[in-house]
This record gives C-alpha cells, structure tokens and sequence, in this order.
C-alpha cells in the first residue's frame, strides 16, 4: 500500500506541473489563465504564445500522464500486492492522479487546465491503439468544424465505445478496470468542458487559430 500511495502522490505532483502557466509567464509575463478562454491548457496557449509553444505545452501534458501511468507505476509496482491490484489497474489510478493534477493543480491554487491530452497519455499508457482512434476522431470532427472542444468531447466518447465493444460484443479479453475507465474518462472530459458545451450552443465558442484577448478579471 505504501508503494501505491508513492505512485499517487508522485503521479498528482507530475500532473500538476503546468507548462502552459509557467511558460506564458517566462515568455510574456502574464498568467495564462487571464487570457483567452482562461483555460490552462494547449488551445489557449497556442493563441497566446503561437504555435510552437503550444506544441511544446502539448507534449508535456501529454507526456505527464504518459509518464505516470508507464515509468512511476513501473519504478514501484513491484511493491504492491497483487491480491488487490493488478498493474492495469495501477497504472490506470497513476494516470487518473496524473489528470487530478492537471486540473486541480496543487502548485498554481488548484486551477488548471481540462484535461485532455493528460488524459490521453494516460490513455495511451493502457491502451494505445484506442488512443489512435479516438485521436482520428478528433481531427475529423475538428477539421470540419475547428472547434478543440467539440473534437475532445467527441473523440473522448468513442474511448468508452470501442471498449464496449471490444468487451461486450466481440468478447475481446478486456480489463473491467479498463471498461470503468474509458466511461470515467469521458464523463470527465465533458465535466471539464462543461462551460465550452454551453458557449457551442449559444454560438459563442470561439474557433481555433483566433488569438487571445485578456479578461478583465
């Protein structure tokens, strides 16, 4: 227990660093989060800092559930008894850490970004080829309506879909702790862009590659 507790905390520290917060601070010396959408995350910061540093932001947060589900949960796993957790399941917890601090942040007052491509490193520490998928989805659903937001809503929602029916229809050897995941994973990812699904029906979301105003708050 002592080693998953370890792979935890450390998996939630990762996932709090935020590139995109210490980055439009170095580079421009405002807080992301008082720009744009207000959202700690790639969209914002690709209006903000352009797209090179967005790309950079992207790969970390991406990298930062990668790394917690795959390298913290290989360093201590041999730890853990197996009588509880076996390492699907482990690495699944790792990664949802990882994304607890992604959003609630524990270096910037609890208030990061959505989710999204921490989630997807956690993701495609578990199960890569679902990633691949829902990764096509996005860039369909982005391309032909250039909104982040709807692409990982939907693209989220395809995760708990393909597991579905690999494990309820062609009875594929798949995890139940993955099966609970993929449906965590989507709700999440529609909690947190709660707010954009408000905007997309009002018409008020804006579309990628419009750059970011400051807030007045």
């Amino acid at each position: 227990m002592v080693s998953l507790f370890i792979i935890l905390i450390a998996s939630y520290l990762l996932g709090s660093v935020s590139p995109s917060i210490i980055l439009s601070r170095l580079l421009k010396g405002v807080d992301v989060r008082t720009t744009g959408s207000g959202n700690a995350g790639m969209t914002n910061a690709v209006r903000l800092l352009g797209g090179r540093w967005g790309a950079v932001v992207a790969f970390i947060d991406l990298a930062k559930g990668f790394c917690a589900a795959m390298f913290i949960t290989s360093l201590f796993f041999s730890g853990i008894n197996l009588a509880y957790f076996d390492e699907t399941l482990v690495r699944i917890l790792a990664g949802v850490a990882a994304v607890a601090g992604h959003i609630w942040t524990v270096f910037f007052g609890f208030k990061g970004g959505k989710g999204v491509l921490t989630v997807a490193g956690a993701v495609l520490g578990v199960a890569p080829l679902q990633v691949g998928i829902c990764f096509l989805v996005f860039l369909i659903v982005f391309g032909l309506f250039r909104y982040i937001s709807l692409g990982s809503i939907v693209g989220s929602w395809v995760f708990p879909i393909m597991v579905f029916i690999q494990k309820f229809i062609l009875d594929s050897s798949v995890s139940f702790h993955l099966v609970w995941f993929s449906v965590f994973v989507a709700v999440l990812i529609t909690f947190t862009h709660r707010e954009n699904i408000v905007r997309l029906l009002r018409g008020e979301e804006k579309k990628f590659g419009k750059p970011a105003t400051h807030q007045n708050t």
